[in-house]
């Protein structure tokens, strides 16, 4: 379970690190689309979420 949500975890950084990128490279308007705003937030929650699980699966 600990090795799952560690890879998890890292996937969803790989998307906001892609979308920080994309903001690099296609200008600041992109940051201006909802559904672009909302999966880049949603992300960053669940990878929160998911360094929280491992932390607490890591103590056990």
């Amino acid at each position: 379970m600990k090795t799952y949500v560690a890879v998890t975890g890292l996937l969803f950084v790989l998307l906001v690190v892609a979308h920080v990128l994309r903001i690099f490279s296609e200008g600041i308007h992109v940051a201006g689309n909802p559904w672009f705003l909302f999966t880049t937030v949603l992300s960053v929650g669940l990878c929160g979420w998911s360094w929280r699980m491992w932390r607490q699966l890591s103590r056990k």
